[in-house]
Order: structure tokens, then C-alpha cells, then sequence
């Protein structure tokens, strides 16, 4: 953390003294989003514009654009197209499984361990799990008379804890990047209504056994219906709910972080062993993995994949685990990794003035100007791996983060825009690429930020749809 402060004050040193390009003329801002940022009482200095041709030539609009501001989840673009850049499309992570000890054929029973060492799959979720044990079956593992091992010393502890960015450790995306974080360590619950009995059954989607099997059913319209269940979550206490269901939600879900994370790994595992048809005789416990090749290697899916995961639903501890892997030693620390992925930016841009913190924008001190994300969009645009980069954005009004509104939202910009969106208490952003009605791309970049940030998504819209006309609709 004293490096990244050195590194911030020295970024804002610099900040003002030299530009590598020259900005282009301020242009005004187009007449709907002047309007729309009005109505949201934000100054028009708190956006930050850059749309420009993809295939190169002045601008179409400049604004603010060299100006630092806080990039969000946008910081995603950037740790993707390192490692599309570094490790390929369709590169994967292969964790490596160890039957140690004999596996007698007849019965089925390994005189050994089960050892699984975490390499940074973002993606072994339960489903994926599920494969994995399939996979033990299917070479004739059926009892375990020593234990189940895992080994996450692949990466080295995260420095930061889950409640530290904005103090609800309960949300799944603050969970802590782990060498084997499986299911993110988080369970679905859903709240299932029974007006007869007059309360809502609780149902987790886990083989886990139940924190809780009902809350009361209340009237009225559903509303802030999370905030109705009161959930009380203390990490090393059971999970509960003290309030009750509103009726009028019907049914609906709920993903929560596992409240014992530290116990999560060994229950899980133990659990979807048993929900296989295995026995265990021993227990679940960290520790290290043999020295000895492996039994078997279990994929994940591909690059391109996983980042389409991460891009479209802006998953922030799957990021970081990425950026994790690109660092060369291990195990993997967050500093070596991020002073990696910044060598890589200063490449692509030819120049250093901008700050980054970690991989997924969850972050208070990383800062890029519009521009700079510009220039790094044109980059991907022509790149061989513009496919799948573009592939793992969000499609206007079709899915992912932007799914929601659908047409009645993003008028004429409905599926003709990819883009990846960013979120904080005092940011709201967007960046990617447009079709506009001529029938050219442009790479569209828009950062607000301020402390009524959450007000200006109309601006950004309105910004949308003005680079879908080509930048024709009215100025002031």
C-alpha cells in the first residue's frame, strides 16, 4: 500500500506537467446530455468523453478527455486484454488432482489422500465441481480412507479483507481472490413463498446444511425486499435473517459471501464428495500438494470464456484472480501482479500518467483519463484478438450489466453497442464500441465521476444514443 501511495502521489506530480499527446478543442457537450446531467444536478465537469472512428482520424468529441478520472469496473478492459494478449483465447487453467497412496480397483478405496492444489480457476463453481467429481468417479474412486487435501499456496494471501472497500463483506464480488476459491465462497438462497403455512421456505443451492429454513411472510408490495429479511451476517457466525418476506415478491433469490469463510473449502468439498456417492473416512484439510506428477489435470474453459464472464456480469474476484495468473512467480502476490499489468499498459500507451490498484476497478485510487482508455480500445479493435474481446462485453439491452431497460431504454443503440460498464458509489461509466446509424464504429469512452454519480445514468444514455447518430443530434 506505501508503494501504490508513492506511485499516486508521483502520478499526480506528473499529471500536470506533461501530456504525450495534444488535446484536441473542447467540443460542447451534445444539448440531451447537457439536459440530462442538469436534471441530475451534475456539473458538466464531472464527465469525461473520448468517441472516436475505430479505425483512427480526429475525435468526434473530446471532452475532459484528458483529465483523470477513477475507471471503475472499465479497469477490466484492461487486465482482459492483457490477458488475452499474454496467455491467448484459448489458454486455460489446469488443476492438477493427486491420488496418493494405492486405488484398489475392485472396491473402489484409495489407502491414501485426495489432493486438489488450486492454480487460480476462477470458475469452479458448483457446477463445474460437480464435473470434478464425476471425473474421480469415473476412475473408479469410491472410498477415501485418508483425507481430502487442498493446496492454495499458489497465490499469496490477498492484503485486503471483504468488508474493507465498502464494509458489506456479504456481497460475493468482495470475496477475498484465492489459488482455489471454490464457488466464490457464496451460496444462492432462494425464498420460496407458502401463503398456506404464511412463510417463505428457504432453500440454498448448496449441499450444505441449511443456516436457516424459513422467515415469515409480511404484506404489502415487495419493494426493498432484501432489506425487509434484515439479513444479520458476522463472518464466523451463522447466517440469519430476523425479518420477513414480503408475499408480493413471489419467488426470488438471493447470493450471499459464506459467512465461515476459512471453513467453506473443507465443507463444500466434503459435502459434494458425499452428494457423489463417495465416503471419506478421514477429514478435509489444507496442506500441500506432492511433489509426484498428478493424477489427473481438470480444465477450466477458456480464456475467451471466462473473460466474457467476467466482462458481461463485471465479476470482480474473477478479475483479480486473472490478473493473478499473469504474474510470473509464485506464489502470486497483488503488487507483482499489478506492477506487471502496468508495465503492460505503459507499453500499449507509450506513457505511465495513470495509476492502477488492482485488476478489477474495485478500487478509490486507480485513475485513467478517457483518452487513454480510447487509445487502448482502437488498440484491441486492431488486434487479432478483437473477436473475442468484443465478444465479452456487454450488448446493449441484450445482456449483462446492460441488459436491463431492454429496447425502451436504449431506443436506437439496442444491440448495437458493445460495452462494459462501471460502477461505484461516486462513479458511473461506460466504455467500448458503437454502431452508429452510417454504418462506422467508434470507440466510445464516458466516465462520471462525483458523488451523485448514480443520478447521471440518463447523461450516459443520452451520450449513447448521440454516438449512435453519428454525433449529429443538437449541440448548444
Amino acid at each position: 500500500m506505501r508503494a501504490l501511495i508513492a506511485a499516486g502521489a508521483l502520478f499526480w506530480a506528473q499529471a500536470g506537467l506533461a501530456q504525450t499527446t495534444t488535446p484536441p478543442p473542447a467540443a460542447p457537450l451534445p444539448l440531451a446530455v447537457l439536459q440530462a446531467l442538469r436534471q441530475a444536478q451534475l456539473p458538466e465537469q464531472a464527465l469525461g468523453v473520448w468517441l472516436q472512428p475505430v479505425d483512427g482520424g480526429p475525435p468526434r468529441l473530446a471532452w475532459q478527455a484528458e483529465k483523470p478520472f477513477n475507471p471503475a469496473s472499465l479497469m477490466k478492459l484492461v487486465t482482459g486484454l492483457a490477458a488475452l494478449e499474454q496467455l491467448g483465447p484459448a489458454w486455460t487453467w489446469q488443476t492438477p488432482v493427486w491420488l496418493t497412496g494405492r486405488l484398489q480397483p475392485d472396491s473402489g478405496r484409495l489407502t491414501g489422500d485426495l489432493v486438489i492444489k488450486g492454480v487460480g480457476d476462477p470458475k469452479l463453481v458448483r457446477e463445474r465441481l460437480w464435473l470434478l467429481m464425476q471425473r474421480l468417479r469415473q476412475l473408479g474412486l469410491r472410498e477415501i480412507e485418508g483425507d481430502i487435501v487442498f493446496d492454495g499456496s499458489a497465490f499469496a494471501p490477498w492484503p485486503a479483507a471483504p468488508a474493507d472497500f465498502d464494509g458489506e463483506p456479504w456481497r460475493p464480488g468482495n470475496a477475498a481472490p484465492e489459488a482455489l476459491l471454490l464457488n466464490h465462497k457464496a451460496q444462492v438462497y432462494r425464498f420460496r413463498p407458502d401463503p398456506v403455512r404464511g412463510q417463505a421456505w428457504i432453500v440454498g443451492d448448496l449441499p450444505l446444511p441449511p443456516l436457516q429454513s424459513s422467515v415469515p411472510l409480511a404484506n404489502g408490495p415487495c419493494g426493498d425486499w432484501r432489506g425487509a429479511l434484515r439479513l444479520q451476517w458476522q463472518e464466523g457466525l451463522p447466517l440469519r435473517f430476523a425479518g420477513a418476506y414480503p408475499a408480493a415478491c413471489g419467488e426470488l433469490s438471493w447470493p450471499l459471501a459464506d459467512p465461515e469463510p476459512a471453513s467453506y473449502n473443507a465443507r463444500l468439498l466434503k459435502a459434494l464428495w458425499q452428494e457423489a456417492g463417495g465416503s471419506l473416512k478421514g477429514q478435509v484439510r489444507p496442506g500441500l500438494a506432492p511433489a509426484e506428477p498428478a493424477s489427473l489435470w481438470f480444465a477450466s474453459p477458456p480464456l475467451a470464456e471466462v473473460l466474457r464472464d467476467i466482462n458481461k456480469n463485471s465479476a470482480n474476484v474473477a478479475a483479480e484472480m486473472l490478473l493473478l495468473s499473469l504474474a510470473t512467480d509464485r506464489p502470486a502476490t497483488q503488487e507483482a501482479a499489478r506492477e506487471q499489468l502496468r508495465r503492460w499498459l505503459a507499453g500499449k500507451l507509450g506513457e505511465e500518467d495513470f495509476l492502477l490498484e488492482n485488476g478489477s476497478g474495485l478500487s478509490r485510487q486507480s485513475r485513467l483519463k478517457p483518452q487513454q482508455l480510447g487509445r487502448l480500445l482502437r488498440e484491441a479493435w486492431a488486434s487479432p484478438l478483437m473477436p473475442e474481446f468484443v465478444a465479452s462485453l456487454p450488448l446493449a439491452g441484450l445482456d449483462g450489466t446492460l441488459a436491463r431497460g431492454g429496447a425502451a431504454r436504449f431506443g436506437a443503440a439496442y444491440g448495437r453497442a458493445h460495452l462494459k460498464t462501471g460502477s461505484l458509489r461516486d462513479v458511473s461509466a461506460l466504455a467500448g464500441y458503437v454502431h452508429a446509424d452510417s454504418g462506422r464504429r467508434y470507440v466510445l469512452v464516458a466516465l462520471l465521476q462525483h458523488p451523485r454519480a448514480g443520478a447521471g445514468r440518463a447523461a450516459l444514455d443520452a451520450l449513447l444514443q448521440w454516438a449512435v447518430q453519428d454525433g449529429t443530434a443538437p449541440t448548444p
